[in-house]
């Protein structure tokens, strides 16, 4: 091949190979499974986005809490470290600077704590919550007459407690989605899914709510492609 020929072949191959880098330069993923759950709950999730071109390094998935005693579990403490060091480590390899987040059920709650508790709003583009009890649960009572464990108490979902007000109508993002249903049998476990004539897993502020006739870990299996395009 003549020499100029293979030169002009090596600039469009360089051009090519970073037309395809800045392509792939997405927001980092930060999906956060619920309480007692693991990261596997996001497989349907995680193949969704890497179909999409995600690299495993733009995907981030802590796994929190303890998966025998659920309601041993809060929003305060060893819970909150997992989920603090993944959103701080994907906005930190984030080549566009900004990160999505993805929540289910008590992780939809424990993410938009240490969002606003470490001051990242500004560095979240999207935020999706599916299945959570952001207005809290009649299940776990109403603060301070909750019931006594730690998942519904002061830094739990008890309606109307310290940690569910300290989030209340609070910017998380620079949108915010929920997906909820009103066959949930976690959130509307008692008979119904509102709370002060609110569905509980509505986030105050949102830009938009899903609503599909799924139980509580279907919402977040068999909405995968609609995670992967409130975020795209």
């Amino acid at each position: 091949m003549h020499t100029v020929a293979r030169f002009a072949l090596a600039v469009v191959s360089c051009l090519g190979l970073a037309a395809a880098a800045q392509a792939a330069c997405v927001d980092n993923v930060v999906l956060v499974h619920g309480n007692s759950g693991s990261p596997p709950d996001f497989d349907n999730t995680y193949v969704e986005l890497r179909a999409r071109g995600y690299s495993d390094a733009q995907i981030r998935l802590p796994d929190w809490g303890s998966k025998t005693c659920p309601a041993c579990n809060d929003h305060s403490g060893s819970e909150e470290t997992p989920v603090a060091n993944a959103l701080n480590a994907a906005i930190a390899s984030s080549c566009t600077g900004k990160i999505d987040v993805i929540g289910h059920s008590m992780g939809v709650t424990l993410a938009a704590r240490e969002i606003l508790k470490l001051g990242l709003a500004a560095k979240v583009d999207t935020f999706v919550g599916i299945a959570g009890a952001y207005r809290g649960l009649y299940s776990c009572g109403i603060y301070p007459y909750n019931v006594p464990t730690s998942t519904c108490g002061s830094n739990g979902l008890s309606i109307g407690s310290p940690l569910l007000n300290g989030l209340y109508a609070k910017k998380l993002a620079a949108r915010e989605y929920s997906i909820k249903s009103y066959v949930d049998e976690i959130v509307c476990s008692t008979g119904t899914c509102l709370v002060y004539g609110v569905h509980s897993s509505s986030i105050a502020g949102e830009n938009a709510s899903y609503t599909y006739p799924y139980y509580h870990y279907q919402l977040l299996w068999f909405t995968s492609i609609l995670q992967a395009d409130l975020i795209d």
